[in-house]
């Protein structure tokens, strides 16, 4: 934070202790001059007040609060932009990207600094490593069982199902249904091939769609509304004839991507258009929309984040909620 900041947070935090501690003093002072425990002559609904000191343990208290406050603030981050005397960071801050990131823990390890979350990654790690090895290696400690197998086990599944729900949900739902725009991963239907290799390289390598062009400066409103009538006819929908057979004659600039049966091409991540799934909404508004304005979709790589143990771990609960056994 900025120098005026840093002043601000420092009076308002000191002067709040100060401040009580001054009360707590005045407080235990006798202004009444009168013995203790006599009337004050202060009466309210048939009950007096007393020349009564403040309780001793409120009183200390407020004393034990107030050095630990201090010594708080002398150990700890918490006065403006002091770092405190033992370095302690919660996390290491101003990071924008991975590669950042291990710079910054790096740095902190070398330098002896205490990162709260380097410490409890590290622990974790000690903690939680082994049981992630022994649900995904064979016995001999070196060869990844089968996904398809592990996708059978129960207790495995279990733990990839967290990991599914810490790091995938926030796209694809907490029942991996997917939304508008992110795929379902339990209908069987895949972009890129639902092997549990194709799966396991999606979550290692993440995926970057080429894109579909934005077709509605070529075709015109009208091609836009043809096409749009051929697409949907594919998957069974009753649309007026005539505009799909002009749709048609003009299906050849989608089918480099989505093959001449409208099949879709998994190494291109271009969907079957004869399915009646839609990414985007299956509705005529949407499939126009997506032919005039195109659709580009990104999902982010997770080997550098989650390590290939529970990449392996995740990728086995995706392969099952398609997969029952």
């Amino acid at each position: 934070m900025n120098t005026f900041l840093s002043i601000f947070v420092t009076v308002i935090s000191l002067g709040t202790i100060f401040g009580c501690l001054t009360l707590l003093i005045w407080c235990t002072k006798d202004k009444m001059g009168m013995e203790e425990g006599a009337p004050t002559g202060h009466t309210f609904d048939g009950i007096s007040e007393l020349n009564n000191p403040l309780p001793k343990w409120w009183s200390y208290m407020f004393v034990f609060m107030i050095v630990f406050s201090l010594i708080y603030l002398v150990l700890y981050p918490g006065l403006g932009n002091f770092k405190g005397i033992l370095g302690w960071e919660s996390s290491n801050q101003d990071v924008r990207s991975l590669e950042e990131s291990r710079a910054a823990s790096a740095a902190a390890r070398e330098e002896g600094r205490l990162v709260q979350y380097e410490r409890e990654m590290v622990k974790a790690d000690e903690v939680f490593g082994a049981k992630f090895r022994e649900l995904v290696y064979e016995a001999d400690g070196e060869t990844y069982r089968a996904i398809a197998d592990i996708a059978q086990d129960k207790e495995a599944t279990k733990v990839g199902q967290r990991l599914y729900l810490q790091n995938c949900a926030q796209c694809h739902g907490s029942d991996a249904r997917g939304a508008r725009g992110f795929p379902n991963l339990t209908d069987g239907d895949w972009l890129w091939g639902g092997s549990p290799e194709a799966i396991k390289h999606t979550i290692v390598a993440g995926r970057k769609s080429a894109g579909m062009a934005a077709w509605g400066p070529m075709l015109g409103e009208e091609g836009v509304q043809e096409v749009a009538s051929y697409v949907l006819s594919l998957s069974g929908r009753k649309v007026d004839p005539v505009e799909a057979q002009k749709g048609q004659a003009r299906f050849g600039i989608c089918a480099g991507c989505h093959g001449v049966d409208g099949k879709g091409n998994q190494a291109l991540g271009a969907p079957n258009l004869t399915d009646n799934i839609w990414l985007y909404g299956g509705s005529r508004a949407a499939v126009e929309d997506s032919i005039r304005n195109g659709r580009a979709g990104v999902m982010p790589a997770w080997n550098d984040i989650l390590g290939e143990d529970k990449v392996h771990l995740l990728a086995s609960y995706v392969y099952s909620l398609s997969n029952e056994q």
